[in-house]
């Protein structure tokens, strides 16, 4: 398995991008962690709600706007995940500020595209 990715906003709804993006890092073979607003489950993966201390992330991608980012600031520094992806309509100045503070990488990017193109 490669680096674990936690997707940040996920759903069970097979409409949103969080969706898709959970399905595609899995048949990149991705270790895939999740966290949306109620508990629930995609192709295997749990969908935690709440503040979960896993270990060893290497990449957030982001799929909550701004305003709902705000909550989960000090959760994100805390995992010291390798990289932020900000995933469109997700762009934060604020987050970023934070995250450039403590040397976490970050960029505004599409996670389907960067699969989709072997960029991830």
């Amino acid at each position: 398995m490669k680096n674990i990715t936690l997707v940040l906003g996920a759903s069970e709804n097979t409409e949103r991008y969080s969706n898709k993006a959970i399905k595609k890092l899995l048949n990149h073979n991705h270790n895939v962690k999740a966290i949306g607003n109620k508990i629930g489950e995609v192709n295997g993966v749990t969908i935690n709600k709440g503040l979960v201390a896993f270990n060893d992330i290497d990449t957030v991608t982001l799929y909550l706007n701004p305003t709902n980012q705000k909550p989960y600031y000090d959760y994100i520094l805390s995992l010291k995940p390798r990289r932020v992806i900000f995933n469109p309509g997700t762009e934060n100045d604020e987050l970023q500020h934070k995250l450039n503070e403590a040397g976490i990488a970050f960029e505004e990017a599409c996670t389907l595209v960067l699969l989709s193109t072997n960029q991830y």
